[in-house]
């Protein structure tokens, strides 16, 4: 190259802040800067395509476009090359010289109609140049413009402090040639194998190859009159090789890749050894377009349910990563879903790294959501047994997670309502759906009953259950620390309400016959000494006592009333260090019970009242708010 007059000139704002903001903040990661630069000399590289369309005498006799990575160890330079658009002498000052001037944001505002839709075109911001400065001191850039002669290529210098040069040089190939003089921190981006891992990881997608030269095993040589050598060491050929795939899986056609590569690049995408449940792979076109290809796992995280839990989406914004965790591109209750969504066009921050919220990211949520929600019905509903043992499966690790959408997404949950399968009084397994629920409902039932417990067993064994096993009302068991707060946003479920029979007065409407609300009465009348004498004993504990049918074999149990926390949700709010307001539970009295009917008489009613209240709140799950108060109290009754 025959070097010519040298021009320096002032970088045009204030580039000191500038680059010292983008090489310590605006990337939180130093290895990004490798991206950034293929992702420009692929820009470069769509540019010439859609100029060659008009002038394919640019791609001279070089027709094979790529971006090729070369490391130097002697010279300390890592170098991207591209063979595509190449700049000007002008283009070098204006768009090197100019922070945040990006010239691929003013080649695409040129651009119409399908070109447009077509352009793989990253670079927005033009400040991903300027990542070089992460690992270099150094900066030199060597480029020609397609179309102009050999001897009008340009070479811009900046040690990336307040000026950088440009000077006229001879270039024999067009395109362009970034030259990072790294420093002494930054040396182990020589190493081949880094550098390959790093473009695999970002820039593996791009749909050109990304090549780098290859290495061959070189035998040390013998001494004559020696035996071989065991030695040797990797040397580089004059031959290239393509570092990535340059063909996204989700990119092709569904119908053209097989289960066994869905598989394959599920683990990958992972690092998970266990084979997926299921997927979805979609290209969806309209004012959004994105490509998603989504997987649920077999198995839950281990940190499914802590704050460190995200997402597992990667993001790429035309076939170039973005970031790993791109939790606003799905609901949080599935945030267990791990795969690939691949943007046409993105708002992104400046540094490419973190979403802004807008109309586009919102359509993505919602269509992902969507998507997983469709193809888990479509398990749910399938009589294939395969099928139906992968939404067991699923139910069984992620069954708990999705109830949390039962709150936080309003659009979707009669669909997750859909989804959701109960234990119930007379069948433990966790299989009835609420459709199923329904369609076995007795003649006259009003409502879905459900009741809400710390465990299985003791939701089985609530006292609440009693009057419903007797007159053979299924119930559904909720054992899920998470139901008691779900259900508190659901009221009903395809036009039948849904009620809690630990909350309010137990109304069975039609399936309660007059002779038994006409002994409640009676009951009731009868009992009223004992009532008032109960609340009188029992002020600090309850806001209510009253006497109920809802008890066959239990002497008493706790209700809430209707808008108030129920014990469970109580005790889960107090072991998460949450405030929460007072709330006395009322205590419902069966008449019928022989320790009710000794209090009447009891010359120990005060004993025997708070022990009938303990019992009641153990059997709901509870604890004595003075358990050694509370033993004290059964030993005096069971010594008189």
């Amino acid at each position: 190259m025959s070097e010519q007059h040298t021009q320096k000139h002032s970088f045009q704002a204030e580039v000191a802040q500038l680059l010292h903001l983008v090489t310590h903040s605006l990337y939180s990661n130093p290895e990004i800067f490798l991206r950034e630069l293929i992702s420009n000399a692929s820009d470069a590289c769509d540019k010439l395509r859609f100029e060659g369309i008009n002038h394919p005498e640019y791609y001279e006799n070089d027709p094979e476009l790529h971006v090729r990575v070369s490391l130097d160890k002697e010279h300390k330079t890592l170098t991207i090359s591209d063979n595509g658009i190449g700049l000007t002498e002008q283009e070098a000052i204006d768009n090197l010289g100019t922070i945040a001037k990006s010239g691929t944001k003013d080649f695409v505002s040129k651009l119409s109609g399908d070109q447009k839709a077509d352009a793989q075109l990253i670079g927005q911001f033009g400040v991903g140049f300027y990542s070089g400065f992460i690992v270099a001191d150094k900066i030199t850039v060597e480029s020609r413009r397609a179309g102009a002669a050999a001897s009008e290529a340009v070479r811009w210098t900046s040690t990336g402090t307040g000026d950088f040069e440009v000077e006229q040089i001879s270039k024999a190939s067009r395109g362009t040639d970034i030259i990072l003089h790294l420093r002494e921190d930054a040396l182990d981006y020589l190493e081949a194998s880094k550098v390959k891992q790093i473009i695999n990881k970002y820039s593996d997608h791009i749909s050109l190859p990304i090549e780098m030269q290859k290495e061959v095993w070189q035998a040390d040589e013998a001494a004559e009159g020696e035996e071989a050598a065991a030695g040797g060491q990797m040397v580089k050929s004059d031959a290239w090789e393509a570092i990535n795939s340059a063909s996204a899986l989700w990119t092709r056609n569904k119908n053209e890749v097989t289960d066994e590569q869905y598989i394959e690049f599920y683990k990958n995408l992972s690092h998970d050894y266990e084979a997926p449940l299921a997927w979805a792979h979609n290209r969806v076109e309209g004012s959004t377009e994105y490509t998603q290809l989504l997987y649920v796992p077999s198995k839950a995280a281990h940190n499914i349910f802590t704050r460190e839990a995200k997402a597992g989406i990667k993001l790429y914004v035309k076939r170039v990563f973005i970031m790993d965790e791109a939790d606003n591109l799905i609901a949080n209750y599935l945030r267990f879903v791990q795969g690939v969504v691949d943007s046409a066009d993105l708002p992104l921050n400046v540094s490419r790294e973190l979403l802004q919220e807008s109309r586009d990211v919102k359509t993505i949520r919602e269509g992902n959501t969507r998507r997983i929600l469709t193809m888990l019905d479509g398990l749910a509903k399938s009589e294939d047994e395969q099928d139906q043992a992968k939404f067991k499966q699923f139910y069984a690790e992620f069954g708990s997670v999705i109830k949390e959408g039962l709150g936080e997404d309003i659009g979707n949950r009669e669909r997750i309502l859909k989804l959701l399968r109960f234990s119930t009084s007379s069948n433990d397994e966790v299989s009835t759906s609420l459709v199923d629920y329904k369609a076995r409902m007795k003649e006259g039932q009003k409502a879905i009953y459900y009741v809400t417990a710390d465990s299985l067993m003791a939701a089985k064994n609530s006292p609440q259950l009693e009057l419903f096993k007797k007159k053979g009302i299924e119930v559904l068991l909720m054992a899920d620390r998470v139901d008691e707060w779900a259900m508190e946003f659901v009221h009903e479920f395809d036009g039948t309400a849904m009620q809690n029979i630990a909350k309010g007065a137990v109304d069975l409407g039609d399936l309660q016959d007059a002779e038994e609300k006409k002994a409640l009465e009676a009951a009731a009348e009868q009992f009223k000494p004992v009532v008032e004498k109960l609340s009188s004993s029992l002020k600090d504990k309850t806001k209510e006592v009253r006497v109920t049918t809802r008890l066959v074999d239990s002497p008493a149990c706790l209700v809430t009333s209707e808008g108030e926390l129920s014990p469970q949700l109580m005790r889960m709010l107090k072991q998460a260090g949450q405030a929460i307001p007072e709330s006395k539970p009322i205590l419902e009295i069966n008449p019928e019970h022989p320790l009710v009917k000794k209090l009447e008489s009891s010359t120990q009613f005060d004993d025997l009242a708070h022990v009938i209240f303990d019992q009641a709140l153990i059997a709901e799950g509870g604890l004595p708010e003075d358990p050694a108060e509370y033993l004290k109290r059964i030993n005096n009754l069971l010594l008189k």
